[in-house]
Order: structure tokens, then C-alpha cells, then sequence
């Protein structure tokens, strides 16, 4: 068994290789979670396939990594929740049936943690395309029926959460400020300055102030920011969590609130060659957000830190992910008729009516006669499956003779 991965805050020069060793964990300890963190595997794959293969789609700004743990509750500026895309490091103008194939990916992967039989996965892709393909009938108000389990677990916690338990999470003791220790380490002197002159620029303060009906002349104090060690997409990338007290001039009371700072970096995902997108990845990473999801992309700001793009938002208590780990068959149905419908919305909402239709109908038109699931989604979800199969046990072969140079 590995050692205990940290026992002390890291400096900065040494925090790659805890993270390296945090990842490989990580992704050893299921199938799913080596699928959710083996992106560029997936980009390989579709890079290695031939175009003429798969439905080519409207230019249109997807997901690029659309899998389970990327959708989930999101709240915007005015409290409204909804379940949208919440991650977007890899959005590109691209190939919208890409978004669909890693989702079908993801859901495949996650019946087989469930130990459901193979039969289930394909009805799985039948109500995954029933539920996209929804989105873009003309006059099309699909009843998607009861909300899958995992889905109304997270909107009801959502719809409950405060801020109180946000901070919980992430704070501790008398004093307010952020825990260091396994996901929290120490932020460098330099670190700190940037950051704090960082979320007193006039576009910070103009985020800040959007959220909530806050006073646009509010006193704004940075109490305490952590390097943040956060997700396999992160590793190794700048993170930080930054805790702010937001004052209002014409009162003593105080408003706290936690602000995530990211690293954009160059997208994996496979892009329209024509398309044009911003060149720096901040203002790709919040344009993209915008288009897929307005709850979240409002929220979000395009700036730099540290000579690096980075994206900025605002952590609200309502914003959590999906977890779909160990489902039923009814549930892995709803599931995928749900989801898909949600991500269906996000790329019909940029479309036309006559795009929409299109669509829809190079969709159909791709359906084989005798299954329901279009033959290049199946074909590519088992080719997938067996991909990742086979490199997450050479993964966990690798990892448990202490090799840390994993190859995805």
C-alpha cells in the first residue's frame, strides 16, 4: 500500500510530484474514475478516427470533456439553480457529437461499476440519444419522467445548502481561515501578493459585487488563500481557494465568500479547424462557458495571475456535482435520458431553428434500421470501453510496482 501522501504543507517546487502521486492514485481506484481522469485518452481516440465515421455537427462551443462528474447543480447571480455543464477547461468550437460519445463513455463505464449487465448498457445509449435527440425537435417538450435519484438528491441538497456549510468544508477553528493540510497547502509570499492585488483589480470587484445585490462601493479584504489541490484535470496546474470578507459601507456586517482561482491551459479537445475562438484560454474557457451554460459562465471572469491565464468565479453553496457511482438498472436509465436531455439544451441554445433541425434530422438520418442506438455511438462506446478497460489495469499493474510515470 502507498504511503501516506502528505504529512506536511509542501513548498511550491515540490508540490509536482506529490500531485503526480495523488493522480495515480486517484485514477487506480476504479475503472470510472481512471475514464474521468484519462481525458487525453479519449482525445487520442478521436483524433485516430476517421471524420467520415462519426455525424459532423453544426461549429458549435462544446463541453470537450462531458462526462458525469461535469454536470451537476449550478446557481446564478440571482439564487435560480439549474442542472447544466460545470466544467468547461476543455470547451472548444467544436464537434458536438463528441460531447455525446463521452458521455455515453461515462455512463457506460459507471453501469459497469454498478455490476449491471451488458443488456442495460444498451438500452442506456437507446434513452441517451432519445433524451439529446429531444432537444432539437421543433416544438419537442419531452417528458423525461421522474428525475433520476442522483439527480434529485443534488438539487435538493442544492436548494438547502448555505453558506454555512460552505464554509464548513472549507474552513475550521475560531479564526476564519482556510485548513491547511491535505487539499489546502501554504500560498508563497509572491503567490499572495499577486492574488491579492488580483481581487481588488476593478474586474474582480465588479464580479464580487454582481453576486447577490452586493453595494458596488463594498470594502473588499482578502482574510486568508491556499494553493488548492483539486481534481485530476488541476494537478499540477495553479489552483487556489481565496477567502474574501465583503463589507458593506453603510453597515458593520460582513460577507464571506470563497473564490476559485484556475489555470486555463491549451485545449486537448479536438476543434473545426475554421473555428474561431479567443486566442488566450482564460477568455476560451469563460467564452465557452457562456454558451453552454449562462448560469455559471456569468459568474466567471477571464484574467491573469502569475504571467498565466486563469479563470476566476465565486464558489456558491449550490454548486455541486453529479455522483453517479453504484445505480440500479431503473436509475441508469433516467440517468442517461436526463443527462443527455441537458446537455441536448446546451448545444441546442446556441443553434437556430433551422440549425436545430438539421441536426436533428443528420442525427436520424444516422440510425441504423434495426437498433435504436445509431451504430457509430455504439461502435464507439464499446471501442472505448475496451480501450480504457485495458489501460486502467495496465495503469493499476503499473502503479502497484511503484512506477509513477503513467502514461493516458
Amino acid at each position: 500500500m502507498p504511503k501516506k501522501l502528505i504529512t506536511r504543507t509542501p513548498r511550491p517546487s515540490a508540490r509536482q510530484d506529490i500531485l503526480k502521486t495523488a493522480q495515480n492514485l486517484k485514477m487506480a481506484r476504479s475503472a470510472h474514475a481512471y475514464v474521468r481522469g484519462s481525458t487525453l485518452r479519449f482525445y487520442n481516440w478521436l483524433n485516430e478516427t476517421q471524420a467520415s465515421s462519426l455525424p459532423e455537427g453544426p461549429a458549435i462551443w462544446i463541453c470537450g470533456d462531458c462526462h458525469i462528474g461535469n454536470l451537476g447543480p449550478v446557481a446564478n447571480a440571482e439564487g435560480k439553480i439549474d442542472i447544466q455543464i460545470r466544467d468547461f477547461d476543455q470547451t472548444v468550437i467544436g464537434n458536438p457529437s463528441h460531447d455525446l460519445i463521452r458521455l455515453a463513455l461515462s455512463l457506460a463505464m459507471a453501469a459497469r461499476s454498478s455490476d449491471l449487465p451488458g443488456v442495460i448498457t444498451a438500452k442506456m445509449m437507446e434513452v441517451l440519444v432519445e433524451g439529446y435527440e429531444s432537444a432539437f425537435r421543433p416544438g419537442d417538450d419531452l417528458r423525461l419522467g421522474k428525475k433520476p435519484q442522483s439527480v434529485r438528491v443534488a438539487l435538493k441538497t442544492a436548494h438547502r445548502r448555505t453558506w454555512k456549510e460552505l464554509a464548513h468544508e472549507r474552513m475550521q477553528g475560531k479564526t476564519v481561515h482556510i485548513p491547511l493540510g491535505k487539499r489546502f497547502w501554504s500560498a508563497s509570499r509572491e503567490e499572495r501578493k499577486e492574488i491579492t492585488a488580483l481581487v481588488q483589480s476593478a474586474p474582480a470587484r465588479a464580479l464580487l459585487t454582481a453576486l447577490r445585490h452586493r453595494q458596488d462601493d463594498a470594502a473588499i479584504k482578502m482574510l486568508d488563500t491556499a494553493y488548492w489541490m483539486k481534481g485530476c484535470s488541476s494537478l499540477g496546474l495553479l489552483r487556489f481557494a481565496v477567502l474574501l470578507d465583503v463589507n458593506e459601507q453603510a453597515s458593520e456586517s460582513s460577507d464571506l465568500c470563497l473564490f476559485d482561482i484556475k489555470e486555463a491551459v491549451t485545449a486537448a479537445a479536438p476543434r473545426y479547424r475554421d473555428a474561431g475562438m479567443p486566442r488566450d484560454n482564460a477568455e476560451r474557457v469563460v467564452t465557452g462557458a457562456r454558451r453552454l451554460a449562462p448560469h455559471l459562465g456569468s459568474r466567471m471572469l477571464a484574467t491573469r495571475l502569475l504571467e498565466r491565464p486563469v479563470f476566476v468565479r465565486e464558489l456558491l453553496p449550490q454548486d455541486l456535482k453529479l455522483e453517479i457511482d453504484h445505480v440500479s438498472q431503473e436509475e441508469a436509465l433516467r440517468a442517461a435520458r436526463y443527462l443527455a436531455r441537458v446537455v441536448g439544451q446546451a448545444h441546442a441554445r446556441q443553434m437556430d431553428e433551422a440549425t436545430c433541425r438539421a441536426w436533428y434530422t443528420e442525427l436520424a438520418r444516422q440510425r441504423s434500421k434495426t437498433l435504436e442506438v445509431p451504430s457509430w455511438l455504439w461502435r464507439s462506446v464499446v471501442d472505448l470501453v475496451a480501450n480504457h478497460e485495458r489501460a486502467y489495469l495496465e495503469h493499476c499493474r503499473r502503479y502497484a510496482l511503484g512506477e509513477q510515470a503513467v502514461e493516458f
